[in-house]
């Protein structure tokens, strides 16, 4: 199993030991870039809250500490489409 097959269905955050959806929660899939297949617990975001997330992660292009833009899809509020990565604030 390579790196990308472990992390599908897992949720973005969450500890490994547990890292799998909860019935009780509502969440988004991460499409692209270095977290694809990741999903994003959005049970308490609205419409109305940012489209875009910054995620940090050590998997994309600024390595520890850096981070992966997503945006809503437009229509979808269940997938977020990679953007890029940027490099992590001090």
């Amino acid at each position: 199993m390579d790196e990308a097959e472990f992390l599908r269905g897992r949720v973005y955050g969450a500890d490994h030991d547990d890292a799998g959806p909860r019935p009780d929660r509502v969440y988004a899939e991460l499409v692209g870039g270095p977290l694809d297949g990741l999903l994003l617990d959005v049970t308490d975001r609205t419409e109305r809250e940012p489209r875009e997330v910054a995620l940090t992660t050590e998997i994309g292009r600024y390595g520890p500490g850096g981070r992966s833009v997503y945006v809503r899809r437009g229509g979808d509020g269940r997938r977020f489409d990679w953007r890029g990565d940027t490099p992590g604030t001090s």
